[in-house]
């Protein structure tokens, strides 16, 4: 019952009277099940079965890949790979210590004047090889060619009153004899002879220094070398004592290079120097990429720098081809032992990863139905585009060098065509070529990890 209305009884939206009628308070409506309430759930799950049952007849319809090729190998290639291969072969390996270096010539001259004057003639082009001896520039000859004969006169004059001074000592020593003078007049007359004798050989030497002084007007080459740019231009008075010369020359063929090692390779270096064999040395550009010549070491300095820790070493090249140029800065690479008889490959074969779960460094090996294997190896010296190995390999096997990124244990591989084989079905060694680099240091080999 509702308060105020004891003849009806709430009951949700009706009212229901004593007697059992409803009494409404608002409109009838109709009542909501289920599916009402919930039309708009069930349309989108329909909705998404549907799409469910199109997308899997798509999948069930969809035309399968062909069947892989019998070649398909355990790595997931649906083919064989195609690859470069070369083969383990004995070799000698060599040991070098790298450095860097300075080329400089083993003569450096300033040509300078030796006497004062005018320069009167340049008889040379800046740039220009010129051998020892050759007459380079000339001053003017005149004063000196004057001086010269000044001196050969007073030399004649000297002479002719000699002679005299000699005849008149021997008038006086007959005279002597006769008591015809005094003794006093003939050692006065020999002392004078004796006078006359030095006077003429300072005669003579002012005449030598004339002629020397003449022969400098004529400046020359003291070295064969190559001229640089000329100091000082034709007309100028030129004095010895002008600080930069005439011209600078400077010895190319032969030339040398000063370099430093560290001190830790001093005791092998100079087991070599002291049997007397040539010690190899090569010179590359500053790339390190093109070798400039081939010479020899020549010295060994006589002390340890304590402040670097290194020695210094010159090597001396030939230059034929004037490859080498002073004060270039070059890479050195001096032979110091040779290994023979190692098992060598490519360095583009080595590999550094975990093929099998445990990091190491390996090779793909090519096995004698185009499979490849993953084979660790042990490496020894490196030497330039070359690695020794010391376990691991044996001669004649065939290791991957191109190709090996996209490989795994057990892949098929593709030799290339014009690839060789041995008697064993391996590929040869020429079926790759190894690089072009200049040999480096020893070292130990750092492989790419493949991917």
């Amino acid at each position: 019952m509702i308060a105020g209305c004891p003849r009806t009884r709430a009951c949700g939206e009706h009212v229901v009277n004593d007697t059992g009628e409803n009494e409404s308070s608002a409109p009838a409506q109709a009542p909501r099940g289920f599916i009402g309430r919930h039309r708009a759930a069930l349309i989108w799950l329909v909705a998404l079965a549907i799409v469910a049952v199109i997308v899997v007849r798509i999948v069930q319809h969809r035309p399968q890949p062909p069947p892989a090729a019998s070649g398909r190998g355990r790595g997931g290639q649906n083919g064989p790979v195609a690859v470069a291969v070369a083969q383990v072969v004995p070799g000698d390996i060599q040991i070098r210590i790298p450095a860097l270096g300075t080329v400089t010539t083993l003569a450096n001259v300033t040509v300078r004047t030796q006497i004062s004057g005018t320069l009167q003639k340049i008889l040379f082009t800046e740039g220009q090889l010129v051998h020892e001896g050759a007459v380079i520039a000339q001053i003017d000859p005149r004063p000196y060619e004057a001086a010269l004969q000044t001196a050969q006169g007073n030399l004649r004059r000297d002479q002719a009153q000699l002679a005299d001074a000699k005849l008149d000592l021997k008038r006086y020593e007959g005279l002597v004899k006769e008591d015809s003078i005094a003794q006093q007049q003939l050692d006065t007359q020999r002392a004078l002879v004796d006078q006359y004798i030095g006077t003429i050989e300072s005669d003579e030497g002012q005449v030598k220094t004339a002629q020397v002084n003449l022969l400098y007007t004529h400046i020359v080459s003291p070295v064969t070398g190559r001229v640089g740019i000329r100091q000082v231009d034709q007309g100028n008075y030129v004095t010895p004592g002008d600080a930069n010369g005439i011209v600078v020359v400077n010895q190319l063929q032969p030339i040398s290079v000063l370099f430093s090692i560290p001190e830790d390779n001093v005791l092998e270096l100079m087991k070599k120097v002291r049997q007397g064999a040539p010690i190899a040395v090569q010179a590359y550009d500053r790339g390190n990429a093109m070798k400039l010549a081939d010479g020899q070491l020549s010295t060994v300095d006589n002390e340890i720098d304590i402040t670097t820790g290194t020695v210094k070493l010159r090597a001396q090249f030939d230059n034929a081809d004037g490859s080498l140029f002073p004060n270039q800065f070059v890479n050195i690479q001096l032979l110091q032992d040779l290994l023979r008889n190692q098992l060598v490959i490519p360095n583009s074969a080595v590999r550094r990863g975990a093929p099998n779960g445990v990091v190491s460094t390996f090779v793909y090996l090519v096995n004698a139905d185009h499979t490849v294997s993953v084979r660790p190896v042990t490496l020894g010296v490196v030497d330039g585009e070359r690695v020794a190995v010391a376990s691991g390999l044996a001669a004649g096997d065939a290791v991957v060098t191109q190709g090996g990124d996209r490989l795994r244990d057990g892949a098929a591989v593709q030799l290339p065509a014009a690839a060789p084989t041995s008697p064993a079905g391996t590929p040869a060694a020429g079926a790759h070529a190894p690089g072009t680099r200049p040999p480096g240091a020893h070292r130990r080999a750092h492989p790419t990890t493949p991917q």
